[in-house]
């Protein structure tokens, strides 16, 4: 008995396998290619531009690589970048206040070419690609400046402020040529860099999990995290270097530390899963808003056309067919959403013409984008003030006491206050705050992207009014000390300045993260490298705004008074405390501004497809 049930058993299972063989081999083949699409990243490859294996590639190892190479990056930018303003003014012969427009403008092209770098990551090459093209030509521009700082020559002749006989000449002809090359080399690969890492970093975790998202949100922390400890090297150690040893030590070590940041990044390669390009999302937008107009236009026509004949007797039989042809055009092939309801013209049955035909996709991935443009907006007065660290406040530091102690600081260390803030603030934000909130909220953020940044928006306006009171106590020491003619440095200690850098740099972490994570969440996929490098745009607008806000003040005052409030080369005669006045009403109308669109604003769905 149990061998026939045994001999049955083996005959069913022949059968069982006899028939799996039988089976349809393209039924078969289609079950196999639905696994391993299931077992891959779609729209994702390798570094070898093969399919991204789930498990394998993405995940917070991938990004750690991201954040160490930030570390390097931003080591090497800020290192000049926070102490260039001095060595322009004593090694270049510029005015404090040329001085001051030649960095915010260098800063500002910086983060601007970050729009270059996230629009080439997303229509041709790839936010891999794009980052090791920009790190070489950073390091192309860091060796011009290394060698013009180390061979004499090629600097204008060393000279004394004080000595009228002898006046400083400032760089022109080839020194200039020189040093501008340089330094808009180095503004070129830093734009590609900080518009294709951040997205490089953010494309490792799944957008369908919340899982994925909360580790996302945790990579743009620790971004700002990373930033802050690149800055901490180069505002201490490597500052310090340029101001006792030499700035072509400075130049020299920033030239270094991008030439070990690549094989970092390299190393990397093999768990990183790179985002496919999607062709050019500037053609999308374009085509999306000219069918639009063109689309309106043709409905237009139609209407006017249906509304003559009405008034003529002779074409009363041909109206129905007219407005029923009209009626059809009109009509969208698929049911856009109601908001911006002038772009559902693109989604019309018969477009003005076949190119500009359009999807309702594409329609509502421009409308997302107009929808964040005004957030955009509103941080570029912030970044203006931010780009005072670098300017004003630097010089300002220059004019007072700088030690502690034995210890003398160099000016241009002055960040290292809002950076060390920074790096506490940032690990407890994402450990003891975000998880804080997410209980109390019962929400997956906890605190929201706009929120963060309506924080920094404000940080921001106390930060002026802390820097005008702050001016206005500097110079009453000058002139109580009898100082404001001379160039030694004043009895105050320049910590009172740190006052401002602190309320600033806490400006900075909350509105950088958040900003960049908003864009990076908010935007189509086919646009988030070109989305996320407007975080580093508005900071560009910010530090142009600034040159402006100069150049007007500057402009306007010396047309209603004996001296402009902003020239010459003894800060002790600047109207700096009216400036940040200035500044901080302006910061307040743009936070009303910012409420205005936040309070109106509607995230939209986990989901990135829809």
């Amino acid at each position: 008995m149990t061998l026939s049930i045994t001999s049955l058993s083996n005959s069913n299972n022949i059968l069982a396998i006899k028939s799996s063989i039988t089976r349809d081999p393209t039924q078969a083949g289609k079950e196999m290619d639905g696994e391993q699409q299931l077992s891959t990243w779609e729209g994702y490859v390798d570094w070898r531009n093969r399919p991204a294996v789930k498990g394998r590639h993405g995940g917070m190892l991938a990004a750690s690589f991201v954040l160490v190479v930030e570390v390097l990056e931003n080591l090497a930018y800020l290192a000049n970048a926070s102490n260039l303003v001095l060595y322009l003014s004593k090694f270049m012969h510029f005015s404090p206040s040329s001085s001051a427009n030649i960095v915010t403008n260098f800063m500002g092209t910086a983060f601007l070419l970050a729009l270059l770098g996230g629009f080439l990551s997303d229509a041709f090459f790839s936010t891999y690609l794009i980052y090791l093209i920009s790190a070489a030509i950073e390091l192309v521009g860091l060796l011009i400046l290394a060698i013009q700082a180390h061979v004499p020559s090629l600097k204008p002749p060393a000279c004394d402020l004080g000595n009228i006989s002898n006046p400083c000449r400032e760089a022109d002809g080839g020194k200039a040529g020189m040093l501008f090359a340089g330094l808009y080399l180095v503004a070129l690969g830093v734009g590609g860099i900080k518009g294709s890492l951040p997205p490089h970093g953010a494309e490792q975790f799944d957008d369908n999990t919340p899982k994925g998202r909360k580790q996302r949100s945790t990579f743009f922390n620790y971004y700002v995290f990373s930033l802050s400890c690149g800055a901490l090297i180069a505002v201490t150690f490597v500052v310090w270097i340029e101001d006792n040893k030499g700035w072509q030590w400075g130049f020299g070590i920033s030239t270094a530390s991008i030439l070990i940041s690549v094989p970092i990044f390299l190393l990397g390669s093999a768990t990183y899963r790179t985002k496919i390009p999607t062709g050019s999302p500037i053609t999308t937008i374009v085509k999306v808003l000219v069918a639009a107009i063109c689309n309106a236009y043709k409905l237009r026509n139609c209407s006017n056309s249906v509304m003559s004949m009405a008034t003529s007797p002779s074409y009363t039989t041909e109206i129905g067919g007219k407005e029923e042809s009209c009626s059809k055009e009109m009509v969208p092939r698929q049911a856009p959403t109601e908001s911006l309801k002038f772009l559902n013209n693109a989604v019309i049955d018969k477009p003005f013409h076949s190119a500009l035909e359009c999807t309702v996709k594409q329609v509502e991935e421009v409308k997302i984008v107009l929808r964040i443009l005004p957030i955009f907006a509103c941080t570029i007065m912030l970044n203006c003030c931010l780009a005072q660290l670098s300017t004003f406040s630097v010089q300002q530091a220059a004019t007072m006491n700088t030690k502690l102690g034995t210890l003398k600081v160099p000016p241009a260390s002055l960040p290292i206050f809002p950076v060390l803030f920074i790096m506490i603030l940032a690990p407890t934000y994402n450990h003891i705050i975000i998880p804080f909130t997410r209980r109390t909220t019962k929400t997956e953020m906890g605190i929201t992207h706009l929120q963060r940044i309506g924080t920094g928006l404000i940080l921001s306006i106390v930060a002026m009014v802390v820097a005008a009171f702050v001016e206005i106590k500097r110079k009453r020491v000058a002139a109580e000390s009898g100082l404001v003619h001379s160039s030694e440095p004043l009895p105050i200690t320049f910590l009172w300045v740190a006052l401002q850098y602190l309320f600033l740099g806490s400006a900075d972490l909350f509105t950088l993260a958040g900003l960049m994570e908003f864009f990076f969440t908010e935007a189509p996929t086919s646009m988030r490298s070109l989305a996320t490098a407007l975080s580093w745009a508005s900071l560009a607008m910010g530090y142009y705004l600034s040159s402006v806000l100069v150049s007007i003040v500057n402009s306007v005052t010396s047309a209603y008074s004996h001296h402009a409030w902003l020239f010459g080369n003894n800060l002790n005669h600047y109207r700096l405390e009216k400036f940040y006045w200035l500044m901080c009403g302006l910061s307040g109308l743009n936070f009303l501004h910012y409420l205005l669109w936040a309070s109106r604003y509607k995230y939209r769905t986990a989901s990135p497809d829809n």
